[in-house]
């Protein structure tokens, strides 16, 4: 049986939002787990693959702590766990994917692919247009006001 959100759903809010991320999140971990990977670790090596430019270790870390609002020495440790494994390798100045950083994320995105097919499967472009903007607004508000609280 699918299940669809009804006519009667609840109107979108942080707590709407907050449990769409961990249901997704739950999704997710324990395929990281099954390689070893932590939920961070993985934020941090996408960002190094995905970046149009090679990063520095700085680059990445304020990166993913503006992302995760981790604590850097936090994001720091996991960019340290990622070298350890060679996953990330110094290149320079700046950080790049191994081979087995790439392979790794490989992996784990085809492994999620069926379920996010699933997940996503059938929403209609206009409706994920439309959440794409509330919630760019949303961390946009949210930024400002942590930015506002930590001044």
């Amino acid at each position: 049986m699918t299940t669809t959100a009804s006519a009667t759903a609840p109107v979108a809010d942080a707590r709407a939002l907050g449990l769409a991320h961990y249901a997704a999140r739950g999704v997710l971990e324990p395929v990281l787990a099954e390689h070893g990977m932590t939920f961070q670790q993985q934020i941090v090596l996408r960002a190094a693959v995905t970046a149009d430019v090679p990063q520095t270790p700085d680059d990445l870390i304020t990166q993913v702590q503006g992302a995760l609002k981790a604590d850097p020495a936090d994001v720091r440790a996991t960019l340290d766990e990622l070298l350890a494994e060679q996953l990330l390798v110094a290149d320079g100045a700046h950080l790049r994917s191994t081979d087995a950083g790439h392979e790794l994320l490989a992996a784990v995105g085809a492994e999620t692919a069926p379920v996010t097919a699933r997940i996503w499967g059938g929403i209609p472009a206009e409706d994920l247009a439309a959440a794409g903007r509330v919630l760019a607004l949303v961390t946009e508000r949210a930024n400002t006001e942590l930015a506002a609280l930590t001044a």
